[in-house]
């Protein structure tokens, strides 16, 4: 079956994403290849390389296209390690972490989601990666811990739960701040103490709501 929107993806890739300085080639390659037009709503699949963000199912959005290069990117992911990502949404996301890594965990609270994002994810042949729904903001102990944790949606302060599961020296990478704007956190864990962090801030931001017992509530 030919791809008719590989340009595309090559294209969103040289202006959007490596002309913003995103340079790690394992992360620039995964970009180019999923197909980010399936993750959208079949009605804006000619949307789906634009330089925004797009509403999903469940009042969610799919990320930016940088966005999610330049956090993926923040993980130093090499290849083998376990990641967790908390707000599936759409799989794409997941899709891009799958390229890069042995094992993917992701959680989403909505349920609709999760079972829409494992089908697609099945279907194009994303065998590594594992989907629950819960409360993202608990993590996934009976998994921990992982070298990377990503968080897809915007948190009022960083949850320590998330700290507490990743390895030392783990990275995790999240959008802290109000619920109209945050700025995107680099976390590194240096030791076991869940206070021994290393903070790095990324820019500014804007995602949903992180909901959950350590976010914004139910």
């Amino acid at each position: 079956m030919i791809d008719r929107y590989i340009k595309q993806r090559i294209k969103m890739v040289d202006s959007q994403i490596r002309a913003r300085g995103v340079r790690d080639p394992r992360v620039l390659k995964a970009m180019e290849k999923v197909p980010r037009h399936l993750f959208v709503n079949e009605a804006l699949r000619d949307q789906a390389y634009n330089d925004n963000p797009l509403p999903i199912d469940g009042g969610q959005t799919i990320s930016q296209p940088y966005i999610v290069a330049l956090m993926t990117e923040a993980l130093e992911l090499a290849g083998t390690e376990k990641v967790l990502e908390i707000g599936t949404g759409s799989g794409y996301q997941a899709a891009i972490l799958a390229e890069l890594v042995d094992h993917v965990f992701s959680i989403d609270r909505i349920a609709s989601l999760a079972g829409e994002a494992r089908r697609l994810l099945e279907a194009l042949n994303y065998y590594n990666v594992a989907i629950r729904v819960g409360d993202g903001t608990l993590g996934w102990k009976d998994e921990a811990p992982f070298d990377a944790i990503m968080v897809t949606a915007g948190a009022p302060e960083i949850p320590k739960t998330l700290v507490s599961q990743l390895t030392v020296g783990g990275r995790l990478v999240v959008p802290v701040g109000g619920r109209h704007s945050q700025v995107l956190v680099k976390l590194t864990r240096l030791s076991e103490g869940v206070n021994d962090v290393k903070k790095e801030d990324l820019g500014g931001c804007r995602f949903v709501d992180l909901i959950g017992e350590y976010g914004w509530g139910y």
